[in-house]
């Protein structure tokens, strides 16, 4: 297993970490596979989207902060149940398959580490698995 670490600069932000898990995958040496992403904390999550448009990040934020608002009648003592909603909705993993050593992703998809309660300093575990 290894562990990206990953620095959010905003409340919520959504980060293109594609590079940093092709890397892994490549450092790997395995050929054919897949990947997986999980993310060890309860308020951010991870998503595979469009990586060729900035302005889907900005629109996904936008309204996901209308959807879920960060303040609201929450109960939730430490404040940051908006987060936690969040992340449980986007996920904390996903797979991607591994080819000739590359991530099987299509043309216009990247993997995003997704911040709901930032800034802060997050890691990503990734663990690279042999299918042959």
């Amino acid at each position: 297993m290894e562990k990206l670490s990953v620095k959010s600069n905003e409340r919520t932000e959504i980060i293109d970490i594609t590079r940093e898990v092709q890397s892994v995958v490549h450092d790997s040496g395995i050929k054919n596979g897949v990947c997986y992403v999980f993310i060890p904390h309860t308020t951010a999550g991870v998503t595979i989207n469009e990586n060729a448009d900035p302005d889907v990040k900005s629109d996904m934020l936008m309204e996901v902060n209308k959807v879920i608002p960060f303040h609201d009648s929450y109960r939730h003592m430490e404040g940051n149940s908006a987060a936690h909603i969040k992340a449980s909705l986007f996920g904390n993993s996903e797979i991607v398959f591994i080819s000739n050593g590359r991530l099987q992703l299509g043309t216009w998809q990247g993997v995003f580490f997704c911040e709901f309660d930032g800034p802060r300093s997050r890691q990503v575990w990734l663990n690279v698995i042999n299918s042959e």
